[in-house]
């Protein structure tokens, strides 16, 4: 029997399915005056803070940890068929509608368009965010500092390449706090004109990270082919997109965006490849009961100096998630240690080995404590 002339039983459960999607429709306006009262409430009590003390400070809509706490509590509840991670994506979005009510984030990202990290902007923020692309990492930082955007993201970390020094750099003199964080999964293609062939590829580029992510797949099928490094994946396909003969490694979104076709898929040497996001902003977050904290630290130049600031994260039960080196701006042959641990500052256990820490070292900042990453 044709689709036109459905069944009994089908036409029961496409009425069925009507009759939720009414249902969902009215939660879902239900949940966004919710939205509009909240930004009412701390809008007022903004103007009562502004009466009484004659300071007026900007109301807070966004709260990572509150979202946070959300999302969590929906993996938890959810009980299929459809995944954890894409129930959580679907109320992603709900929240980020839902915020715009209130007022939309202004997002500043590492770009131009198509960027990977633009995806990972859109996947903390939802698609209501507006996201502001910078061409430097020190641009985002800088728009973010001077209240032009809400909130920054940056690339902090690949699964395969290690830290972006640049990110770790900007951490030292900034302000600005970590709020969050956000992985992408990495599949970078080979991008070029509509058309094009692969003989026609004089030309390949893309992000320095991008080329040593696929160095193994670009020497084994285009070794005679010169690569260059460019700012970023999204501005060599940007380049791709006008440049006859040149072809980028980049991702779908860049594909999509600028019109690219892809010459091959996947061509990453890790299958597994991820790359890790911090999201930046001005205000410290409150624990939301599954975080980590990221700190800057500086030990006296002497033998066990490492050993010693790590000590006190074992005797406390604390699990580090990460330990980098940079060189210090400030003394020859010194460094500083980039470290992230779970638990939040506010923690007492983690409190306690923060002042521990001030004793021993020259220098200690901590960068943020943060909800680890829900999606």
């Amino acid at each position: 029997m044709s689709d036109t002339q459905p069944t009994p039983e089908l036409l029961a459960i496409r009425n069925r399915i009507d009759a939720l999607d009414s249902e969902i429709l009215k939660l879902i306006s239900e949940r966004a005056q919710c939205a509009q009262q909240v930004a009412e409430i701390k809008v007022a009590e903004v103007l009562a803070q502004a009466k009484e003390t004659g300071e007026s400070p900007e109301p807070v809509f966004y709260r990572p940890e509150r979202e946070a706490q959300v999302l969590t509590k929906i993996k938890e509840r959810n009980q299929g068929p459809l995944a954890d991670d894409t129930v959580a994506y679907i109320f992603r979005e709900i929240m980020s509608a839902c915020l715009a009510l209130e007022r939309p984030l202004q997002v500043a990202y590492l770009g131009p368009e198509g960027t990977y990290t633009q995806s990972a902007a859109i996947k903390h923020f939802g698609h209501a965010a507006v996201c502001v692309s910078q061409g430097t990492i020190d641009r985002v930082f800088a728009e973010v500092e001077s209240g032009a955007c809400h909130y920054g993201v940056v690339p902090v970390e690949n699964s395969t390449e290690g830290m972006v020094s640049h990110t770790l750099d900007s951490f030292i003199d900034t302000p600005l706090q970590i709020v969050g964080e956000v992985e992408i999964p990495i599949h970078h293609h080979l991008l070029a004109l509509k058309g094009s062939s692969v003989d026609s590829v004089t030309k390949i580029i893309a992000h320095q990270q991008a080329l040593a992510q696929c160095r193994n797949w670009l020497n084994h099928h285009w070794p005679h082919v010169e690569w260059q490094a460019v700012s970023s994946n999204g501005e060599a396909a940007k380049r791709a997109a006008k440049e006859p003969g040149v072809a980028a490694i980049a991702g779908d979104a860049a594909a999509e965006f600028y019109g690219l076709e892809k010459l091959a898929e996947r061509i990453e040497d890790n299958p597994d490849n991820t790359t890790r996001f911090l999201i930046i902003g001005r205000d410290e977050v409150p624990p939301s009961g599954q975080d980590k904290t990221s700190l800057v630290v500086s030990s006296r130049n002497k033998p066990g100096a490492l050993l010693g600031l790590l000590a006190p994260f074992q005797r406390e039960g604390i699990s580090l998630t990460r330990i980098d080196t940079r060189p210090s701006k400030t003394e020859k042959w010194a460094y500083v240690f980039f470290i992230e641990f779970e638990g939040h500052c506010q923690d007492t256990k983690v409190a306690a080995i923060l002042s521990e820490l001030e004793e021993q070292s020259i220098l200690i900042k901590v960068l943020g404590s943060y909800p680890r990453a829900v999606l």
